[in-house]
């Protein structure tokens, strides 16, 4: 990895969803930096299944927590593609320290392998994680604070975590259909701006994931570009 191009390959490849959504992010500059928060997050998801103990992967993430915080205290970024892309874009877009601080915190839960308690445990989680991934990314492309981004990120990582089938069984099937309904109501709701579309419309997809049906890329592309187009999910 050493070039934005590479970047983005990397996100094609470990995220194809919000990689495809990224294509509607008309400015490179605000797409690029959207890639490498979505590079970032791949990083993170990745520690738990890199590592063989619990420890190593805290070590992991204690380095990603001490690269970010120098981003942030004005030091220069640390020689990884990643960082450095960061760099740029907590400078261009003014980006908040919190959510990258959440991020890394909630995946220290990846590491010991324990069942989420319940709903609540869940939905905090992916607060944490798809939820502050989203509300950095939509700030990236301009759209400010989006109510929308909360239950928008909701539905997506519901549908995400049964896709890894890291939900108990009492948030399966019909259950997990109608709370990804839920949220995507309440996204619809919020009526975000069109400016942050670009960075949530791939929560469109969330409940087809949510039903156990992979859409074709067809499908994707259409789905992308009409919520896209309406700033609806």
């Amino acid at each position: 990895m050493d070039s934005s191009d590479s970047l983005d390959s990397i996100v094609r490849r470990g995220d194809p969803d919000r990689w495809l959504a990224s294509r509607f992010i008309a400015d490179p500059e605000a797409r690029a930096d959207v890639i490498a928060l979505y590079a970032l997050n791949l990083e993170l998801a990745r520690v738990a299944d890199a590592v063989s103990e619990p420890l190593m992967g805290e070590i992991r993430l204690t380095w990603w927590r001490e690269a970010i915080d120098e981003l942030f205290a004005g030091r220069p970024p640390r020689r990884h593609p990643v960082v450095e892309a960061l760099a740029q874009a907590v400078v261009r877009r003014h980006l908040a320290a919190e959510p990258f601080a959440a991020m890394i915190e909630a995946r220290l839960a990846d590491l010991d392998g324990e069942a989420f308690a319940d709903l609540d445990a869940i939905e905090a989680y992916l607060d944490a994680t798809a939820g502050a991934l989203m509300s950095l990314a939509v700030a990236s492309v301009g759209g400010g604070q989006a109510a929308a981004t909360g239950p928008a990120a909701r539905a997506w990582g519901l549908a995400g975590l049964a896709r890894l089938r890291r939900l108990p069984d009492s948030v399966e099937g019909q259950v997990l259909r109608r709370r990804v309904d839920e949220h995507l109501a309440a996204a619809r709701a919020a009526a975000a701006p069109v400016a942050a579309f670009p960075a949530l419309a791939y929560a469109c997809l969330a409940r087809s994931y949510a039903a156990a049906r992979t859409p074709s890329e067809l499908e994707k592309r259409l789905r992308l570009t009409w919520a896209v187009a309406t700033g609806r999910v």
